[in-house]
């Protein structure tokens, strides 16, 4: 659909088109469908338009240039951007945050005075979640706040569906009400600035954003709270007789029955409630299928007993199982097993490959009991599945085997607290560089992105994180699609492709008056918003409406100040509240709330549209075109 409307729009001016303008818009097309049809990393996709124009030679590498003056920008000034360093800083400065337990002691603040009512649980959990999202990185908030919040709701007796949707969108919202609080503002600023715009103010978004977090929440306690969902999680529906309880280790001994069949016509048969994980024999896990697996002598089975069986074996006194002595098994080790719920993260490892391919039970002792995804929770035929980000896994296993998992950062805990070493002795520190940042922003002490790369120096240097950490926290698959987009951006720019865009936008809007044309902007970036990565859509776009407000008739003349139409792009492409895959918290909720996909329009297409209208009359008032 959306190839078909930029076909449209450029068709009538094809003919005085260059082979240069066509070969962008290829690469445009390829790119969009690339995000929209998922075929890759929404990083490495940027990355190879990147590389599509190098190859065809669209850009130089460096700037042309002739008596002193630019002709022409090359490829590499797209790195020079502050908006990419600006955000990767931001990572930092959240970590630290997050390390020396500034979030945390937030979350546990929560638990004491969110109260037992959903109602006070919503607006003391939004309004929290929303001022720190207005200075912090939303997305390490919502991971922190997700298991306090479930926890919560178990212990007072709410549902989960009734409150993560909400706790998503409020970090949403109150990213709109800063600069720093959404990346999306620091692209568009980054870029509007290297077209000759004024540099945003930390706080020159909030007269608008304070009214779009106060609406939100109205809209959320008193109609969205009517849309949401009223729905188990996955560990809810999980059947409570095969809850596994212990994980049990025997060697197979000499004149077993076990000896020379397959544990499916032994063990398995006479023994319903157990399960084997693991055939070992000569210290080496077998990869056979258990039908096909003949056992032989001084073989070790690792076997969870589960249910009324283990209830019974417990009351008896010790743990053992009923079977051993028939079976001639000797005991070796016997431990109690934990269960949670755990995301898939954006940065993990195992986006890609399946259960099978990563050797879960061998590499880290786990057990998979279900999976979660889009609305669907799968409890059997999931081992030749490929995770994806948002993926919501049942596990079991040891405690420790669960600990070695989360410090490897591959999933985020929503049954318990991430275990995360804090340095509380730091956390007036880091509050004080937080601050600084903030202040040093606000007063204009100097540009932002030097602040930044301050305020992240400061954080590695009082040791509130250490560099090692750092690296870890930038989200680098985003920085790296942030500078494949700006490449994009400059191709279109300098090409003449965007003048092309924006010439067909005008021929279609150039009779309406900037207010109308303004809300058109506001809409396509939010719908685009809702298909591709918001971070695509607000590099690409800016440079494009910039252009547009260069070319609006106002008042009898050409040309309006672009400041209006920038806004409505900030503000559009962070309103994404109509699906789970428009921006990143969406996705982290989706699946550990347990929703369908079509919870999110349900509830979300509403207030887009009520914010959409609320920008639209808005925004013209509170920095005119003129």
């Amino acid at each position: 659909m959306i190839t078909f409307v930029i076909i449209d729009l450029i068709q009538p001016l094809i003919p005085s088109v260059d082979l240069g303008v066509i070969t962008i818009y290829v690469i445009l097309i390829a790119v969009v469908l690339a995000f929209f049809r998922e075929w890759g990393s929404p990083d490495v996709v940027a990355l190879s338009a990147l590389g599509a124009i190098l190859v065809f030679g669209i850009l130089p590498l460096t700037d042309v240039v002739e008596n002193g003056v630019i002709l022409e920008r090359g490829l590499l000034t797209v790195f020079s951007n502050g908006a990419p360093i600006t955000i990767a800083c931001m990572f930092v400065l959240s970590a630290g945050l997050e390390r020396t337990g500034v979030i945390d002691a937030m979350g546990k603040f929560f638990s004491k005075v969110a109260g037992e009512s959903e109602l006070r649980v919503l607006l003391v959990m939004m309004t929290m979640v929303a001022v720190l999202s207005a200075f912090v990185n939303n997305t390490p908030i919502v991971v922190v706040f997700l298991p306090i919040v479930l926890a919560h709701a178990r212990a007072v007796g709410l549902r989960a569906s009734r409150l993560l949707i909400p706790l998503s969108f409020a970090s949403i919202l109150g990213g709109t009400c800063t600069l720093t609080g959404s990346s999306t503002n620091l692209i568009i600023d980054g870029v509007a600035q290297d077209y000759g715009q004024a540099a945003f103010g930390m706080f020159e978004l909030t007269k608008l954003g304070i009214l779009y977090a106060v609406v939100g929440f109205l809209y959320l306690i008193f109609i969205g709270r009517k849309l949401l969902p009223n729905r188990s999680l996955l560990s809810e529906l999980i059947d409570s007789e095969t809850t596994r309880e212990v994980l049990t280790q025997f060697q197979v001994e000499p004149g077993s029955p076990l000896v020379g069949k397959t544990l499916v016509e032994t063990l398995l048969k006479d023994y319903p409630n157990t399960q084997v994980l693991e055939v070992r024999r000569r210290g080496r896990t077998l990869a056979m299928e258990l039908n096909e697996l003949t056992i032989h002598e001084k073989d070790r089975l690792l076997i969870t007993v589960h249910g009324e069986a283990f209830k019974q074996l417990k009351e008896k006194g010790g743990v053992s199982f009923e079977g051993q002595d028939t079976l001639n098994l000797t005991q070796l080790e016997t431990r109690e097993l934990k269960m949670i719920e755990g995301i898939i993260g954006p940065r993990s490892h195992m986006v890609g490959k399946t259960l099978k391919q990563i050797g879960f039970r061998r590499n880290y002792g786990i057990n998979v009991l279900a999976i979660h995804r889009q609305g669907v929770n799968l409890k059997a035929d999931f081992n030749t599945m490929r995770l994806a980000f948002g993926d919501t896994l049942f596990m079991e296993g040891p405690p420790e085997a669960f600990s070695r998992l989360q410090s490897q950062r591959d999933f985020v805990s929503i049954s318990d607290t991430p275990e995360l070493k804090v340095n509380s002795k730091k956390v007036w520190i880091g509050v004080a560089i937080a601050m600084a940042f903030v202040l040093g922003a606000s007063f204009k002490v100097m540009g932002i992105p030097a602040l930044a790369i301050l305020a992240a120096l400061g954080m590695i240097i009082s040791r509130c994180l250490t560099a090692q950490q750092a690296y870890e926290a930038v989200q680098w698959n985003i920085v790296f699609l942030i500078f494949g987009m700006l490449a994009l951006g400059l191709a279109m720019d300098q090409s003449g492709a965007a003048q092309l865009l924006v010439n067909g936008i005008m021929s279609i809007f150039g009779d309406f008056s900037p207010f109308v044309i303004l809300a058109v902007v506001y809409l396509l970036s939010s719908t685009l918003t809702e298909l591709i990565s918001n971070n695509a859509v607000a590099a690409l776009l800016t440079p494009i409406v910039i252009g547009i407000a260069a070319k609006v008739v106002y008042e009898g003349e050409t040309g309006v100040d672009p400041r209006p139409f920038i806004i409505a792009m900030m503000f559009g492409c962070s309103a994404s509240f109509a699906t789970p895959i428009g921006y990143q918290t969406n996705t982290y909720v989706y699946g550990a709330g347990g929703y369908k996909f079509t919870d999110f329009p349900k509830v979300g297409v509403p207030l887009n549209l009520i914010l959409w209208g609320l920008a639209s009359l808005l925004i013209p008032v509170l920095w005119p075109f003129r």
